[in-house]
């Protein structure tokens, strides 16, 4: 049995950070609910749930310290009602954006929380949890770092803050940056201190660099074909990456319906195979680690050739 997370990183942004409170009520109803209330949030949680599948849903919550606790509530009560998991996800330039100042000084704006000092980050990451459990959340275990830039004083952090899973770390993007396990590609469960360290599933694709499993940047195959690799070689967790706007094209003003059906699919796959793949989050999981980390998936080139040409017609129909 293999322990899969199909996380989904749920973040809001206005396209500028000028007039972002005019911009924001039009910004929110396209980022969660989709144009004409169609393929956002509500549609990835009801096609879970059809599915009888649980989903991780990392909030990004320092907006609200912005725009208040009511549009971050309503996301929370989404996410919830459909019984599935609220966990926190922070995105550090909100903090110059916030109307009470979660940082004593702030210098412009900071895309990455390993860019802040332990005690900052222990700050930002609190101020997270407080409006998320304001907004009604439950539980809240586990974190993502917005865009993964985070470091070992992110986990310390994570820490001091009682928050025992992070899901920060992705190989193909700042992961090896991070400090955790120099030289060492993280590619399975490990312990660092006191925090369970749960890495985006990545995989060898024949190109230089490894290649994250997001919806938006696998085909179908290639995230089946690595399901079962993982699977036959007895891996402790496979983590995969959305956002709740990936069902949409690059404006967000039309449904992507390539990635779509990858996504009905990908469910159906879990659906049919539940004793082999089991779909769960981080509440009430017991942590495991895994010292001696095997090295990385792969696809053929076939599949990566096959998932090129899908992108390109996706990319060029949209």
């Amino acid at each position: 049995m293999l322990d899969v997370f199909f996380t989904v990183d749920v973040e809001v942004w206005c396209g500028g950070w000028n007039d972002i409170d005019t911009k924001f009520p039009e910004a929110f109803q396209r980022y969660i609910y989709g144009p004409q209330g169609n393929f956002g949030l509500p549609y990835t949680l009801k096609l879970l749930e059809d599915h009888g599948l649980r989903g991780v849903f990392f909030v990004e919550s320092l907006f609200a310290s912005r725009f208040g606790l009511q549009p971050l509530a309503e996301i929370v009560g989404l996410v919830q009602e459909r019984g599935h998991e609220v966990q926190l996800h922070v995105h550090p330039e909100w903090v110059d954006e916030s109307r009470t100042p979660i940082l004593k000084s702030v210098n412009g704006k900071k895309q990455l929380l390993r860019s802040f000092s332990f005690q900052e980050q222990t700050l930002m990451i609190a101020e997270g949890l407080t409006l998320l459990k304001q907004a009604g959340s439950n539980a809240v275990n586990a974190f993502r770092a917005g865009n993964f830039g985070f470091n070992k004083e992110t986990l310390q952090a994570l820490a001091a803050n009682a928050i025992a899973f992070d899901s920060s770390y992705n190989a193909s993007h700042l992961g090896l940056d991070s400090g955790i396990m120099p030289g060492t590609v993280v590619v399975e469960p490990i312990q660092y201190e006191d925090i369970f360290e749960y890495p985006v599933t990545v995989f060898d694709d024949g190109t230089p660099l490894p290649r994250p499993t997001q919806l938006t940047a696998c085909s179908y195959q290639e995230l089946e074909t690595l399901l079962w690799q993982a699977l036959e070689q007895k891996r402790k967790s496979f983590v995969i990456v959305s956002h709740n706007f990936e069902l949409l094209n690059q404006a967000r003003n039309r449904p992507d319906y390539t990635v779509i059906k990858r996504f009905q699919k990908l469910c159906r796959l879990f659906d049919q195979h539940r004793d082999c793949f089991r779909v769960r989050g981080f509440q009430g999981l017991e942590g495991v680690t895994v010292p001696l980390q095997p090295p990385l998936l792969t696809t053929s080139l076939w599949k990566t050739g096959a998932r090129m040409v899908e992108q390109a017609l996706r990319r060029r129909y949209q």
